[in-house]
């Protein structure tokens, strides 16, 4: 609902006063808005819900359900009374703002493995089954409704349509990668059964053990892996510092953790 909410406040404070388009259903949304005048909840409404069926084909069910949530949300807050809607000569801020909230709502969304029907359900479909994130999936999918709105938007204003889903694309990515993403170290030490196991006890993980073997000395050592939160992670470095200050540390960053329900993999 949150995620619809914003995504209703991009649309009608952003790019409908300033007729800035949009890719896939909201796109067209948009274009018959403009050149018909049709109501974007209605048109939103009818066009996701027979995209649904395809999702249904290729999604799991749950998805399903959250995805119409989503669509019947965005529905009711398009209708919502517009109280002050940002009009601008420099219409790039509305495109570049309108962007941010698109791709944050999208980020909401998909998070809480929704999606929002039109081009992101393709997106899923597509990051399910070849591995491309949803921001790039979406953006491509967008583009082959944005490109020809130029005939009814102008060619400026498909300009800044092309701005507006590129900026929302990157903050999609960005948001799912910042908002999803764990933290992996590697930790080599002679202390590494001690470190290991105050991991496991303070913060309540598995831990795993790597058999390795030092090149130039050739001693077997073992390795500590561990994967933990972003907020958990402030705790790890003072317990691994405390064993053994001189430990060799290896941190990364991973997108996404499942051990289980592994096509939820964003």
């Amino acid at each position: 609902m949150l995620g619809a909410a914003l995504y209703a406040v991009a649309i009608n404070y952003f790019l409908i006063p300033n007729r800035i388009g949009e890719g896939g259903v909201t796109g067209l949304t948009t274009i018959g808005y403009y050149a018909l005048s049709i109501p974007p909840a209605l048109t939103n409404l009818v066009l996701n819900g027979l995209l649904m069926g395809v999702g249904f084909r290729f999604l799991d069910k749950r998805t399903v359900v959250y995805s119409l949530w989503a669509i019947a949300w965005i529905s009711v807050f398009l209708r919502v009374p517009v109280w002050a809607a940002y009009h601008t000569q420099q219409t790039v801020i509305a495109a570049v703002f309108g962007g941010v909230l698109m791709g944050v709502a999208m980020g909401v969304i998909l998070r809480a493995n929704g999606t929002i029907a039109g081009s992101t359900i393709l997106a899923k479909i597509v990051n399910k089954y070849f591995g491309v994130k949803n921001g790039t999936a979406t953006l491509a999918f967008d583009l082959c409704v944005a490109l020809p709105s130029v005939a009814v938007i102008g060619f400026q204003n498909m300009l800044l349509t092309v701005l507006e889903l590129y900026v929302s694309a990157v903050v999609l990515n960005q948001y799912l990668d910042r908002f999803g993403a764990m933290h992996s170290l590697m930790v080599i030490s002679p202390e590494h059964q001690a470190i290991a196991a105050a991991l496991s006890a303070q913060l309540g993980h598995g831990v795993t053990l790597l058999k390795a073997t030092g090149y130039h000395s050739g001693a077997a050592q073992d390795v500590v892996y561990f994967v933990c939160t972003a907020r958990e992670w402030t705790a790890v470095i003072p317990i691994i510092e405390r064993l053994d200050p001189a430990a060799l540390i290896v941190a990364d960053q991973v997108r996404s953790v499942r051990g289980v329900q592994m096509k939820q993999l964003l």
